[in-house]
């Protein structure tokens, strides 16, 4: 058995998503985008003297904030990725983020449920052809905005790994395909703004063709309710990454269980956490009245996509009698 040395046993902890810099240009481009349509919409809206510009103008300046909180998280993960006071990496930045941007998003729904259950209790002339203008301008920006976000990774990976005897700290490279909570906000953010834009066009045409002036609020309202399910279920899911809940994509502990747990080999003790996007940490005692080697037990748990950190320790017991 060869002898390892203590330089070749080192590894770094990088757990980034696979396409964190692509992401983080693509956010930048899309603030940027907003950004210059927030500042057309409140000149062009003083020129004309419209409330509805200058309103939509301001909206959209929120959601550009909270973009630059993603944007910014990308920026942080990527420059202390190799910082030794993260234990684990800077991987969870993007899920922090990520809860942040759905707390903003569920704020933008109460505002926006408010101030249309405030319309339908007391109506206001609307300008149609004006409103209708800056909402389609609105809903194609941010349909170009979320083509620009969209996730269309593909799922590839490739690994290596150190070898200890008894008990084994473990790190593979994957490419760390995996959910992007922090992309998926600001995905999340844009597309809320669609579809505002859209349920406002729906209900600006009614009121303009029937002088349905209430299908303006009620659109809102019902607006408001689907950004607050978005946000919950984001707010959810990267609570879940930040708290270490165990993960159910592909039911990675199912899998662990069933490749370990063979012959005598008994799991005694098991922890899986995501430590970044398509990264997950596996850390695991077992028991055995006839052990394998740990490298068989490693080879197991390689064989499982998106277990980039493992350690493994190895407890011989006797048999029952």
């Amino acid at each position: 058995m060869s002898q390892e040395t203590a330089t070749s046993l080192e590894h770094e902890h990088v757990f980034l998503g696979a396409e964190q810099e692509r992401n983080e240009r693509r956010v930048w481009l899309v603030i940027t985008l907003t950004a210059t349509m927030m500042v057309v919409e409140i000149t062009a809206g003083h020129w004309f003297g419209s409330m509805a510009l200058i309103a939509d103008g301001w909206h959209m300046s929120t959601h550009a904030a909270a973009m630059l909180i993603a944007v910014l998280a990308y920026r942080y993960a990527r420059k202390n990725a190799s910082n030794r006071a993260f234990t684990f990496g800077t991987g969870k930045v993007g899920d922090l983020a990520g809860f942040a941007s759905a707390v903003i998003l569920a704020l933008i729904a109460l505002l926006i449920g408010w101030e249309s259950f405030q319309r339908l209790m007391k109506p206001v002339p609307i300008s149609f052809n004006q409103a209708i203008l800056v909402a389609v301008i609105g809903l194609l920006v941010n349909l170009l905005s979320a083509w620009l976000l969209r996730d269309d990774h593909h799922h590839h990976h490739h690994g290596h790994s150190h070898g200890h005897h008894h008990h084994d700290d473990e790190h593979k490279h994957h490419h760390g395909h995996g959910q992007d909570n922090n992309l998926r906000a600001a995905y999340l953010h844009v597309l809320a703004d669609a579809l505002t834009s859209v349920l406002a066009i729906v209900a600006l045409l009614l009121g303009r063709a029937y002088g349905w002036f209430w299908a303006d609020p009620v659109m809102g309202i019902v607006g408001a309710i689907v950004i607050s399910r978005w946000s919950w279920s984001l707010m959810k899911d990267a609570g879940g990454v930040l708290l270490d809940r165990v993960p159910q994509d592909g039911n990675i502990e199912a899998k662990v269980r069933k490749e370990i747990e063979t012959g005598t080999d008994k799991i005694t003790d098991l922890h899986i956490w995501q430590i970044g996007p398509g990264h997950y940490s596996v850390i695991a005692s077992i028991a055995s009245e006839t052990p394998r080697e740990v490298s068989e037990y490693k080879t197991v748990l390689n064989s499982i996509d998106d277990v980039s950190h493992t350690t493994v320790e190895v407890h011989p017991v006797s048999r029952a009698t």
